[in-house]
């Protein structure tokens, strides 16, 4: 049973993310499309659903098993996804080229959810509010690290600092902020395609799913240090 196949109440919702992830890898996903993902995955990932804790339960736990030390705790957190982001990839790659078209679009659901809740824990160990719109777009923007800067300019906006948390905490309305976690949705959804042509020719039963797995586990080290970076101690 896959991480999102919990949400038993919300079946319809799950499966439209995955139909607008498959048709992402088609090249036909549109701006609905897009929504429906980026929602999914932003709420699930930060406000938890079902048996899945939310990002500030994850970060309390952590604190709490890392003695009151923050930035072990920080630490923790990374540690956790980046396993279970090799167990998924494990998992999707196992079957081969045969089950790929199914099993990677649910993979990428599973992935950036947890990415999501990773980053999200990150930054209520720092100090912010993940309930604040502003935040939760500064989350967001941490899953597709060195690309933050060009998608802020392709909606028109950028970072004097560099910093995107610089970026997304001011208090931008809620139309800018809408329009920056849609361009987030847009890149993340032309990652499904490259992921798939990038297993392509890794698509050998067993094999693959080792090769998924490790692909997947740096991929989340990546988004790890990246949120660590763009989310500094307040």
């Amino acid at each position: 049973m896959g991480l999102l196949d919990v949400f038993r109440p919300d079946r319809t919702e799950v499966g439209a993310a995955r139909s607008a992830l498959e048709e992402a890898r088609s090249g036909k996903a549109d701006g609905g499309a897009i929504d429906r993902v980026v929602r999914l995955v932003m709420e699930v990932g930060i406000d938890g659903r079902g048996p899945l804790r939310s990002a500030p339960a994850v970060a309390t736990r952590a604190l709490e098993a890392s003695g009151g030390d923050i930035e072990a705790a920080v630490r923790a957190v990374g540690r956790s996804a980046v396993r279970w982001g090799a167990v998924g990839g494990f998992v999707t790659g196992l079957g081969g080229f045969a089950t790929m078209p199914v099993a990677l679009p649910a993979n990428l659901l599973e992935f950036y959810v947890q990415a999501t809740r990773m980053a999200a824990a990150i930054a209520t160990l720092r100090g912010y509010d993940v309930r604040e719109p502003e935040v939760r777009t500064a989350v967001m923007l941490t899953l597709v690290r060195s690309d933050a800067d060009e998608v802020l300019r392709k909606v028109g906006m950028t970072t004097a600092s560099g910093r995107m948390t610089t970026f997304a905490l001011r208090k931008l309305p809620p139309s800018a902020l809408m329009m920056v976690n849609k361009a987030v949705g847009f890149r993340l959804l032309r990652g499904v395609s490259e992921r798939f042509l990038l297993r392509l020719g890794r698509a050998v039963p067993l094999v693959g799913g080792a090769v998924s797995g490790v692909l997947d586990a740096w991929m989340m080290s990546r988004i790890a240090a990246h949120a660590r970076r763009q989310l500094p101690r307040l």
